[in-house]
């Protein structure tokens, strides 16, 4: 969520912020503004209705005190009962209108934040507007893969060495999932303990959390209202709370510390998390991506950072460095790209790819994004830390970063460390998970 501040301090900055990013939000913004002074010029005049009632009260409560004195010593009361019964009708009045207004207000916060919740965060100042095709590509490791034979698919091979039962995937679950069998099984295992135990050295901690979520989950991480219908939901015949099933474990560990105060000596916080990942964005159709390039179910490891503000750009680079040798850990040529402004998620000031070659599809392909939400997370989920220096609570940033998904890193893999007899040579890195397994070979 943006900063009601920055929108009414310079509401065309943001303006031409959400054009970098694509997104025509003007109506949006000034529809803000209005509400915005309407709910202030509301609750202005609320509080001065209940200032003036409250004086009612106290002026009655002087009146009922002279007219009981002056009964006692015998003196007329009907003036000061008109003007007692004059104060209680006007208290009447004000308490309706207080109650209209509390009615009114409440509608107009109600739509105050559904339009706060529909604009996308600020990119940063230094992105390029536009698109994908306005991405950076900042550097590159390695070379690209050459073979002295013809290559095979990453479908034909993992079927011909037992890795993957595509078939029985789709059997199991519909089109857009597979099923990792034997060494694939201990393979997508091996990948998943090797990003695991690299992230345990650089002292994070380790979190397995729910993979079914609550709405708010969604709600702050930045993926709903908008991308509402692009999960799993789940019917609960019980209550009428919205569940789904996590698009990414980020979803969880934005909302670790919603509605929560931070002590400034416990920051920056920093997690990862294995999950398997649901989306509902079915398998590509196209004949360079088939197999598990996309899919409905994949695995992954996320990393993520509570910071303060002003540690963030650092955090950012850390954790970039991080999906970095992860990927060259794996002996694969890659290359980090600066997104356009365009081509970051909604929630995102600013993300950085990293991107691997599968030969199959003729081109890079992203395995890892790095992201930082600069304040936008913290704000909509109302993630705070109190400076020691101030007393004061202030929102943190929050980033993300794959650390990393399987899905592409898998069929790559087995690509380019085929050999021309059909099996695959096991990076260095898998093979102690793999009891010191050098090449897969078919049984």
């Amino acid at each position: 969520m943006l900063d009601i501040k920055k929108i009414k301090e310079n509401p065309q900055a943001v303006k031409d912020g959400l054009h970098a990013k694509e997104v025509d939000c003007d109506a949006t913004v000034d529809k803000i503004l209005v509400l915005e002074e309407k709910i202030r010029g509301l609750k202005t005049s609320t509080e001065t209705q209940t200032a003036q009632k409250n004086k009612l009260s106290k002026e009655n409560g002087k009146l009922f005190g002279q007219k009981k004195a002056a009964e006692k010593r015998g003196e007329d009361t009907a003036d000061l009962q008109a003007q007692i019964d004059a104060n209680s009708a006007e208290s009447v009045r004000l308490d309706q209108a207080i109650a209209d207004e509390a009615e009114e207000l409440k509608t107009l916060q109600g739509e105050f934040r559904t339009l706060m919740l529909s604009l996308p965060n600020l990119p940063d100042p230094d992105l390029k507007p536009g698109g994908k095709e306005n991405n950076e590509p900042l550097r590159y490791f390695g070379e690209p893969h050459k073979f002295d034979f013809e290559p095979k698919h990453h479908v034909d091979l993992c079927l011909d060495l037992g890795l993957i039962d595509y078939e029985r995937g789709v059997k199991l679950a519909g089109a857009g999932n597979w099923m990792y069998t034997g060494m694939g099984a201990r393979l997508e295992w091996a990948l998943l303990n090797y990003f695991i135990d690299s992230h345990l050295a650089d002292g994070y901690e380790f979190i397995l959390p729910p993979h079914m979520l609550e709405y708010q989950c969604g709600e702050t991480a930045g993926q709903f209202p908008k991308f509402a219908d692009e999960v799993y939901k789940i019917a609960n015949p019980t209550d009428d709370r919205v569940h789904y099933m996590l698009p990414t474990a980020e979803a969880a560990l934005a909302s670790i510390y919603r509605d929560e105060i931070l002590s400034e000596a416990d920051l920056p916080k920093k997690f990862f998390a294995y999950t398997p990942c649901f989306r509902r964005e079915a398998g590509s159709h196209r004949a360079d991506e088939r197999g598990m390039v996309r899919g409905h179910q994949f695995n992954k490891v996320e990393m993520f950072q509570f910071t303060r503000p002003e540690d963030s750009d650092a955090a950012f680079d850390e954790l970039v460095t991080k999906a970095e040798n992860l990927v060259k850990g794996l002996g694969f040529h890659f290359r980090t790209v600066k997104l356009a402004a365009g081509d970051c998620s909604a929630s995102m000031a600013r993300t950085y790819d990293i991107e691997i070659q599968i030969p199959s599809m003729n081109g890079y392909k992203e395995v890892s994004s790095v992201s930082n939400a600069r304040d936008y997370q913290a704000r909509r989920g109302n993630i705070r830390f109190r400076r020691e220096a101030t007393g004061k609570p202030e929102f943190l940033h929050t980033l993300n970063g794959s650390g990393l998904a399987t899905s592409r890193i898998f069929p790559a893999m087995v690509e380019q460390n085929q050999r021309a007899d059909g099996s695959i040579v096991v990076p260095e890195v898998l093979r102690k998970y793999l009891g010191g397994l050098e090449i897969i070979t078919k049984k």
